[in-house]
C-alpha cells in the first residue's frame, strides 16, 4: 500500500476472500485510523468475511429492531408495555 493508493475495502463485489490481503496491507502501512478497524475485523474475522461474501442480508430485521428501539424510545416513562405491543404491532 502506498501513500498514493489505497485499497478499496472488500465487499461492494461480494469478495469477502479479499480481506485478510487487505487486512495485512493495512498493517504493512501502518495508517492510524485503520489500525483500530482492523484490529475491530480480526475481533470476528470469519463473521466480517461471511458478511462481505455471502448474498444474505439482515437489513430488514435491523431496521423493524431501529423502528422499535425508536418507538421504546418516544414512549419511555409514558407508557407501558401493552401501549408499546400495540403500537408496534399496529405498524406492522
Amino acid at each position: 500500500m502506498s501513500e498514493h493508493h489505497t485499497p478499496s475495502l472488500p465487499g461492494t463485489d461480494r469478495q469477502g476472500e479479499r480481506l485478510p490481503q487487505w487486512l495485512d496491507a493495512v498493517r504493512q502501512d501502518n495508517p492510524p485510523g485503520l489500525l483500530t478497524l482492523a484490529a475491530g475485523i480480526d475481533h470476528d474475522r470469519d463473521a466480517v468475511i461471511a458478511g462481505l461474501t455471502l448474498p444474505w442480508s439482515s437489513g430488514v430485521l435491523e431496521g423493524h429492531v431501529n423502528r422499535i428501539k425508536m418507538l421504546k424510545r418516544q414512549m419511555f416513562g409514558h407508557a407501558g408495555f401493552h401501549l408499546l405491543r400495540k403500537r408496534v404491532l399496529l405498524y406492522s
